[in-house]
This record gives structure tokens, sequence and C-alpha cells, in this order.
């Protein structure tokens, strides 16, 4: 691992300055056992890819955000702290991990956290990217609760650096799609770092997240204007990640949306007919999302096997409250 050339550059600050330059994006942090007077320390920040990010060190054998700092800052993300050089013990929570050069740990900022020296005469030198809650979330499949350490596996981690310093050190002139892409790829690692290696474990955390993007459907199926590539940014996937969840369930989103269109279709026209209000058979299709009334008729005659104002729903419906009446009794 290895330092981007702008942060070899970067001025040495004294202690209430580096501290007010890392609170700007990270929070309040304290450096110990040193005396301020001694302290030297370096932050840079960068974006990568819209992504907020930082190299930093200092002097100090032990660097802190107490739970205090966190309750104040109120922060609310992940972050990814890559060892580039020395090591560290990183503890938060009841949780302590080793890193070493090459190692990388996810974070909790809105946790206290520790990081301890392991080597008092080499200090640490950390690059941090920060990842929003909800999408390290969706990506993984559940919520970390306390610092993690990428699996031994240190060439994910040097590849997750490199993209970001290669970010920094590069023409600004990258199309925003570009970037959309990168974000993915940065996501895409950590989810190779982070996600459980134990198949059963993996199976479990996916089916939470597709209950998770159901649900976010079955909010949204009647606006007519919702799109996978927006139910995919609100779960903060990717869209082929999200295709990716229903085609391995046999499947696709949109045949998903169309369903429960369906479904609701089904239960207003069924409420109509019992409650004789005479309800445009348009109205209802458009409260279920559905702009073309022929295209609804359609897709209705081919779920249910009859038309949706016809006889045999009227059938149909009567034939389910029958049914029902009998089961209270």
């Amino acid at each position: 691992m290895h330092p981007s050339d702008d942060f070899l550059d970067a001025p040495e600050l004294d202690y209430d300055v580096w501290r007010d330059v890392l609170r700007k994006d990270w929070g309040w942090h304290s450096a110990t056992d040193i005396e301020q007077g001694a302290f030297t320390g370096r932050v840079r920040p960068h974006d990568v890819h819209g992504f907020v990010a930082m190299d930093f060190t200092c002097n100090a054998c032990r660097v802190e955000r107490t739970e205090r700092d966190a309750r104040l800052d109120d922060l609310e993300h992940y972050y990814i702290a890559i060892q580039v050089a020395g090591g560290s013990v990183v503890a938060q929570d009841d949780r302590i991990v080793k890193l070493g050069a090459g190692d990388v740990a996810l974070i909790d900022s809105a946790k206290p956290v520790t990081y301890a020296a392991e080597d008092k005469q080499q200090y640490g030198q950390w690059f941090c990217l920060q990842l929003p809650r909800r999408s390290v979330i969706s990506h993984l499949g559940f919520e970390p609760r306390h610092v993690s350490c990428g699996r031994p596996e240190t060439r994910i981690g040097r590849l997750l650096y490199q993209l970001a310093l290669d970010a920094i050190n590069e023409d600004r002139s990258m199309p925003a799609q570009a970037h959309a892409y990168m974000r993915l790829a940065v996501y895409d690692l950590l989810g190779a770092l982070f996600s459980p290696s134990d198949p059963i474990a993996a199976s479990l955390q996916t089916d939470k997240l597709f209950t998770r993007v159901c649900d976010i459907i079955k909010a949204r199926f009647a606006d007519p204007d919702i799109t996978p590539g927006q139910i995919a940014a609100e779960a903060g996937i990717s869209l082929r990640y999200l295709q990716k969840l229903f085609t391995s369930r046999g499947s696709t989103c949109s045949r998903y949306v169309h369903a429960l269109r369906l479904d609701y279709a089904a239960e207003l026209l069924k409420r109509r007919t019992h409650l004789k209000t005479g309800q445009p058979l348009s109205l209802i299709a458009y409260a279920c999302g559905f702009r073309d009334y022929t295209y609804f008729a359609r897709g209705f005659r081919r779920r249910f096997g009859y038309a949706p104002g016809g006889a045999e729903f009227r059938t149909a419906s009567d034939d389910s409250a029958r049914l029902a009446g009998e089961d209270k009794r």
C-alpha cells in the first residue's frame, strides 16, 4: 500500500486544526497518549466518484471517538477504513480487530470507535471512504452491528484502495454515468469483503433484502410512473442486482408489480360488486397503476380467466362472498 501523492504534500497540522478538519465530515475525534504541544497530523479530504473520502495520520498512539462525540455529531453512515501504513487495533462495541497494511475495516460512524497503534514507534495511516447506511445494508443484506474486518484476502482491499487512489489522481472529466458505475464497483468490492461466507447465512440475508424490496414495491405499485430503476434506487442497490434477486426466484420486477396491480384491482372490483357503487372500471384500473384500460383488461383476463366487468367476474365475486359467509358460520 502507498499514500496518494497529494497526501505526502499535505501540510502538517497542529492538534486543534487537525480535529477541526476531521470534524467537518467525520465528527469529533481525540488523540491521546501524546502531549498536545508535540502533536502533528495530516488530513487530506477527497471526493471519490461522489463518495466523501480522506487520508489521515497523526503521531498519537491512540485516536478515539467517544460515545458523547457520536451522540452530539449524530452522523449516519458507515465507512471503510483501509490501513495504508503501519498497524493498528480498532475497537467498536465489544469487537476488536487488528489491521495490517492492506486490511480493511467496516465501521459505524454512529458509534464510538478507538484506533490504537500496534507499534508506538510507527504511526499508522488510513484511507477512509464514507458509504450511506441504507446502501451498505441493502448491498450486504444485513445491518453490521460492530466493526468488521474484511476476510484475510488483502487483494480485494488493494483493489478497493487502488480504485479510490485512481479516482483521486485522475482527470475529473469522467462522465456522471461512469461515476455511477464506479460507485457500484465499490459496493461490489465491499460485498466481496464483508458478505458472509456461509451459504445458508448469505441466503437468509438475501431473502431479507428481497423481502424489503417487495415491501417497497407493495407501498408504491399503484404509482403508474414507478420503474424498476426507481425501486432499485430506493432500496439502495443496483438495477442489475434487483433483476438478479427476481430472476433467481423465477420472476422479474416488472412482472411482480403487474401481479400486485391486478390482485389489487380484483379486490376493488369485488368491493364495487358487493357495494354496487357503479364506479367506472377505468378509474379502478388507474387507481391500481394502469394508464391503459385495454392493457389492464387484457392482463386481467389472462390472470383470472374472465373480463373485469363481465358476468363471470360477478359470479366469481358472489361465490367468494358466499363461501366467506359459510366459513364464518
